[in-house]
């Protein structure tokens, strides 16, 4: 399942849901953080015929313990404006950090004012994952407890290349590459998947090519230290959700005397190879699936019990819809479902069991010759007809490919999807080439959080997402990381649905006092 899915998470998004994966949006999700699960890609021989720049980021910008040679100039006092109940206003960054003095871009914000103002603490950054998730469509939802509501000023942002940031804009359509087959058996499916990717990067090129770049996490950290200096915050308190850990990990490192209090919940394994984590992921999507399927098998009112036997049913369905996929009366010029489709369907509904139901009714349908339910969910996943998250995915894949692109040999990407298909038999071996062509390279943060203080990990022994062993990683990679540990099957661990993981969160941010080791919360 080689793109990953952050973090959905543009986890499906549902605000206010965060969820999100590298596949998704944060309890959001949209995505394939999903770390981006994506599946848009190529396989075969041919080698990339476009050039391979290596965007280096100078180690002299924002390294050390307090930063020393970040020369951008300060940026102007936020002047906001009323938006509804909120307040809006933007923020002007360099594109180019090595050129700081050069073209600046404007990032988009909001805030929502602290309720208690007599007894407010200070501003909250937020991040809700993706990447490609505009963090202004969460801070008017009930995500945060009442209590961070009075004490913070709640201020999101889009980051560079999202929502109203300088979008990144690649295609106005997933269909043509999302819908088509991860796991090609002929040659005319691995030549559709090898051109799709090459028509993807090239729409991206064209029109995005000057941004490019620039859309590192690195950069958005970067953004971050600007957007705490125009608040005037000495300071500043973060929380972020999926791929939003990352980021405030990659903050933490290049800006740790900035960092006053730090949670993030869903976190992505900081210092693992791109095999490793894509792995890790794989593993725990299919965990998930093997979860539910169990569960529905034990289960005689679960629509697809099967006789008790859901996990053959399942497997008899899959291999029908990779040979026989399913055409769509009422949606015409609307892609077959197969497989493709299939695969972000299910992605879509494994964010929280909750929603495992509707999977279990879609699979019934799709039995019965009837993809319309497995459609439905492929169009939430992808936010499909929402204009708020046009091009999430756009800006996902263009954020993953920059940070971090895996292998650029064709064969050892193959050679990642058998081993995948092997540990993850149902949802492991996708090929996802465009980030093995992406025409552009940065240098990688390596994550530690030297002098940031303590930094609270939230990490849920079963997010299909962002797994409980890459959270577990990040705690122990960051050096005052303290991981928070929450029973459930969802991503990511904060939610009303438990008030000890909301409790011990918030004792945090407010008080600062951390979890006792060792807290396990659900």
């Amino acid at each position: 399942m080689s793109g990953e899915a952050r973090g959905a998470g543009p986890g499906s998004v549902a605000p206010p849901t965060i969820a999100v994966v590298r596949v998704r949006y944060v309890v959001i999700v949209l995505a394939i953080a999903l770390l981006g699960i994506f599946y848009v890609g190529t396989t075969g021989t041919e080698p990339t015929d476009r050039p391979m720049p290596t965007i280096a980021v100078s180690p002299k910008i924002g390294t050390g313990p307090d930063s020393p040679g970040f020369d951008a100039p300060a940026p102007a006092p936020i002047v906001w404006s009323r938006c509804g109940s909120f307040d809006c206003a933007t923020v002007a960054v360099p594109l180019d950090y090595q050129h700081p003095q050069g073209e600046q871009i404007a990032l988009a914000l909001k805030r929502r004012r602290a309720a208690a103002a007599d007894r407010r603490i200070g501003s909250l950054l937020i991040n809700p994952g993706g990447p490609g998730i505009p963090g202004t469509l969460y801070v008017d939802t009930s995500l945060f407890s009442a209590e961070l509501r009075d004490r913070f000023d709640i201020v999101g942002w889009d980051p560079r290349g999202v929502g109203q940031s300088s979008p990144v804009r690649c295609v106005d359509d997933q269909d043509p590459y999302a819908s088509l087959d991860p796991t090609p058996d002929t040659p005319q499916e691995q030549q559709a998947l090898i051109d799709g990717a090459k028509a993807f990067i090239a729409a991206c090129v064209a029109n995005s090519g000057k941004l490019l770049p620039f859309v590192s996490t690195a950069d958005s950290a970067r953004d971050m230290e600007q957007i705490r200096r125009a608040l005037g915050e000495d300071s500043i308190s973060y929380f972020g959700f999926s791929y939003g850990s990352e980021l405030g990990a990659t903050y933490a490192t290049l800006f740790p005397k900035s960092v006053r209090a730090m949670v993030i919940d869903g976190a992505t394994d900081p210092n693992a190879t791109f095999e490793e984590r894509d792995r890790q992921q794989v593993v725990a999507i299919e965990r998930s699936l093997d979860k539910l399927l169990g569960q529905c098998s034990a289960d005689a009112a679960c629509p697809f019990n099967s006789g008790g036997d859901a996990k053959g049913a399942f497997d008899r369905l899959w291999s029908d819809l990779d040979t026989n996929p399913l055409p769509v009366a009422k949606a015409p010029g609307r892609p077959l479902v197969g497989q493709g489709v299939a695969t972000w369907a299910i992605v879509e509904t494994l964010y929280d069991s909750a929603t495992w139901p509707a999977l279990t009714k879609a699979l019934v349908a799709a039995r019965a010759g009837d993809g319309s339910k497995l459609l439905a969910l492929y169009d939430s996943y992808f936010r499909r007809g929402d204009a708020r998250f046009a091009h999430s995915i756009d800006a996902l894949l263009a954020i993953d490919c920059l940070d971090d692109p895996g292998p650029t040999d064709i064969a050892a990407v193959d050679a990642l999807a058998a081993k995948e298909k092997q540990a993850a038999p149902r949802m492991g071996g996708g090929r996802s080439y465009v980030c093995s062509q992406w025409p552009y390279r940065s240098t990688k943060t390596v994550i530690t959080g030297k002098g940031a203080g303590p930094i609270v990990v939230v990490g849920t022994t079963g997010d299909p997402f962002t797994p409980i062993e890459s959270s577990t990683n990040m705690a122990e990679e960051l050096e005052g990381g303290v991981l928070l540990t929450v029973n459930a099957d969802h991503h990511t661990g904060y939610s009303a649905k438990d008030p000890c993981a909301v409790t011990a969160v918030d004792r945090y941010l407010v008080d600062l006092v951390l979890p006792a080791a060792g807290t396990v919360c659900g």
